[in-house]
């Protein structure tokens, strides 16, 4: 049987495309796990980012990486889709003709008609995981109806299809009955869930019915668009045990001159009611946002709005990046990048700076306390967990030291109890009280 590596670059979206490709690849192909090692494969099949520049320049990069390793002998077939493609799909194939196939973001079928899927045969309900098995990414739509000016994403993926409830919790079921115990919900905007379907923004019923699911015990949102925010998504949040009082919500900006550029649809006043109201009618609640730099519009007074205010609100997590201008958006066509490179990594590095420090004191303040996390892994003698305050992959760890008899490979995937002793500006340390 031949076999098959894949890379997957980009965000977790893109990753539950790679999962569901493989689930109808599955007996077609020896499946080689996603893990850098590099091995010799037959099939070499890439997912890319195509979202700003430095995804784009790491797609590239990837490639011809991939390129090489395929000139070494160590790659059979290269094959490459997803943003990047499905962006350049006129010029990529001339820049770099060594690759063997290019492919889109959208329509798979061509992609696994390519590689030998038998399409006449029912969808595989199955998704084939790349993720650790207790917890899996639930893509609730695709696409984006929001016209923000500096993102590309909408003439990428197309506009907002909400997948049917029904379906949703059927592969929730699925992925519980494979040993999945957290569910992180995503789309372009999981906000704007349902309103193509049911006319009416449904995210909160879906987290009631996921939390049904027997076997499901976390359940955390991400992507979460702050315009016409469903405040009863809150409620969730609040009363159901089983949701994570968690959000994150990419607020980009706080400026008024610079929202209105990003066309956001809301207001720095407006902005921070609602940030209020969430840490009011969810206690505790942990915020993760992400903030763009060096956007049209923002000089030196909207740049220290946005300082004072990431001061002001404390976000537990911030992620920042800097503004890329992307061709085929309004703002490449309507606005001139007047902010330099290097003032553009200046006003990230102390962006920064100022959220390195409100996150050693945020994680400083749970020193004491005791949580319930669920075990990722085993290195070096410590448990490597999370609580809920904690999503994989993009925020911090807490390390436990373990001395106990079991195997602790087999604690994976399960929920102990510890009690948080050590913090840095990212990572905690705890002790185990409980298996």
């Amino acid at each position: 049987m031949p076999s098959l590596q894949t890379l997957t670059l980009g965000c977790s979206k893109n990753r539950v495309d790679t999962e569901h490709i493989l689930s109808r690849l599955e007996g077609i192909y020896d499946l080689l796990p996603e893990d850098g090692t590099g091995g010799p494969c037959d099939v070499f099949l890439l997912n890319t980012c195509g979202f700003i520049g430095d995804a784009k320049e790491e797609s590239i990069a990837a490639i011809l990486e991939a390129v090489g390793r395929k000139k070494r002998g160590e790659i059979g077939r290269l094959v490459v889709f997803g943003c990047l493609s499905q962006r350049y799909s006129a010029e990529m194939p001339e820049l770099i003709p060594e690759v063997d196939a290019w492919f889109g973001a959208v329509d798979f079928t061509p992609l696994l008609s390519y590689l030998g899927a038998d399409l006449s045969e029912e969808k595989n309900p199955f998704r084939h995981l790349t993720t650790p098995r207790h917890y899996a990414f639930l893509k609730i739509s695709e696409g984006c109806d929001r016209r923000c000016s500096y993102c590309a994403i909408p003439f990428i993926r197309g506009k907002h299809r909400s997948v049917p409830m029904d379906e949703l919790v059927e592969e929730a079921r699925l992925l519980a009955s494979k040993g999945v115990r957290e569910l992180i919900v995503i789309a372009q905007d999981t906000t704007y869930y349902g309103l193509d379907l049911y006319r009416r923004r449904a995210l909160a019923e879906l987290l009631q019915r996921l939390s049904e699911v027997d076997g499901i015990e976390w359940i955390r949102i991400h992507y979460s668009y702050p315009a016409d925010f469903p405040e009863d998504v809150l409620d969730q949040m609040a009363t159901n045990p089983k949701v994570c009082r968690y959000m994150d919500i990419p607020l980009q900006h706080i400026s008024d001159t610079v929202l209105d550029n990003m066309h956001r649809n809301v207001s720095g006043d407006w902005t921070r009611k609602l940030i209020r109201r969430m840490r009011e009618r969810v206690p505790g609640v942990v915020l993760r946002t992400t903030m763009i730099v060096g956007h049209p519009g923002e000089g030196r007074k909207e740049f220290g709005e946005l300082l004072d205010f990431v001061q002001e609100a404390r976000f537990e997590r911030l992620g920042a990046f800097k503004y890329s201008e992307e061709e085929g958006t309004y703002g490449a066509e309507h606005f001139k990048d007047g902010v330099t490179a290097r003032t553009k990594q200046r006003r990230l590095d102390r962006l920064m700076s100022i959220q390195r420090d409100i996150s050693l004191e945020f994680n400083r303040s749970r020193i004491g306390t005791e949580v319930r996390v669920i075990v990722d892994g085993y290195s070096d003698g410590m448990l490597v967990c999370r609580s809920e305050f904690e999503s994989p992959e993009v925020d911090g760890e807490i390390y436990v030291r373990y001395r106990g008899d079991r195997d602790p490979a087999a604690l994976c995937g399960q929920f102990i109890q510890v009690r948080i002793v050590g913090a840095d500006e990212y990572d905690l340390t705890a002790e185990m009280i409980s298996e």
